[in-house]
């Protein structure tokens, strides 16, 4: 009982809890709108294309709350989706090898990011947009500037497909599994010495260095579960969506205004995994009110920005607080 009443004061307080109850508000609104949005089959495919984007949140949370950003999450992902394109072209038995390969290539982009920040001490920022334009650049000298090859049937199921005649639901997406496992991972991860350290650094990391954490490869492995979030939701937008160059585009500014509205603090050291999950749901169900109202497309980036300057305004008052708090005579 105890431990229960202290996850609902988590995730309540620090203004983690406004996340939800927005996300409640934007539901409410879309079932006014369209009642049969939470009928099964629309409800199922809402999460399944949701997933990729609160797959990304977990992983970009990882990084911001360890005091960092990364801003090549967009140009990662649509970068494995043309990878996968060009390496299988079609041959079924090309996919668990070139899946291997797409992990491989997460994983390294996300070291390069984390020893750049980490051993080379240039700022996360610079790190990442230097990745995002390297990974724009090689990919469109590498295709001439058009996606080639295809995907294969196989590689499109975990984005396309699901359990079928699934009593009351129907069909239940293998994304929205991948999603639930994924977060399970970062929920679990949070809870062991990483997530503890990880906090601590984002909040105070030369306190945190001096009391023996390892500051330099905590980050690192947060750029590298970024790096492996971005590939998987690379393979679920590949078999939802197809090869495009438009593919990942603007993801790194989505995910982390879903991350913010979640209520982790830039800068680091404050939020809950779960809120960044929610806030990624959050910003999916507000685009779909978008799209219920017919309210153009060319709104979302204005929204966005609102929310990403409001949390940095937020971040740099909580910075401020103590200070002034210190300068007042007792």
């Amino acid at each position: 009982m105890q431990r229960a009443r202290s996850a609902a004061a988590a995730l309540l307080g620090g203004g983690t809890g406004t996340v939800f109850a927005l996300l409640a508000v934007i539901f409410a609104i879309v079932f006014a709108v369209n009642p049969g949005f939470f009928q099964a089959a629309s409800l199922m495919a809402f999460l399944k294309q949701a997933a990729p984007l609160v797959i990304l949140a977990a992983g970009q949370y990882f990084v911001i709350v360890s005091g960092n950003f990364d801003l090549s999450v967009g140009a990662l992902v649509g970068a494995q989706v043309v990878i996968a394109a060009r390496l299988i072209d079609g041959e079924e038995a090309r996919t668990v090898p070139v899946i291997g390969v797409m992990l491989l290539f997460g994983i390294a982009v996300g070291l390069v990011n984390g020893l750049v920040t980490t051993v080379l001490k240039v700022q996360s920022f610079i790190t990442t947009l230097g990745m995002l334009l390297v990974l724009y650049g090689a990919i469109r000298l590498w295709t001439g500037g058009a996606p080639t090859g295809s995907l294969s049937e196989s590689f499109r199921v975990p984005g396309r497909m699901g359990i079928e005649n699934v009593p009351l639901l129907g069909q239940v997406p293998w994304a929205l599994l991948i999603m639930i496992a994924c977060g399970a991972a970062a929920i679990w991860l949070m809870r062991t010495r990483f997530g503890r350290v990880l906090i601590a650094t984002g909040d105070n990391d030369l306190a945190a260095e001096l009391s023996g954490a390892r500051v330099d490869t905590v980050r690192t492995a947060a750029f590298v579960l970024s790096g492996l979030s971005a590939t998987i939701a690379g393979i679920l937008i590949g078999g939802f969506a197809g090869v495009s160059a438009q593919v990942g585009e603007g993801m790194e500014f989505t995910v982390i205004t879903a991350v913010v509205l979640g209520g982790v603090v830039l800068g680091g050291g404050q939020g809950l995994v779960v809120a960044a999950m929610a806030g990624a749901l959050t910003i999916e169900a507000l685009f779909t009110l978008f799209n219920q109202l017919a309210l153009p497309a060319s709104l979302r980036p204005s929204v966005q920005g609102a929310i990403i300057i409001a949390a940095v305004a937020y971040a740099a008052r909580r910075r401020m607080r103590p200070a002034g708090q210190t300068a007042t005579p007792s």
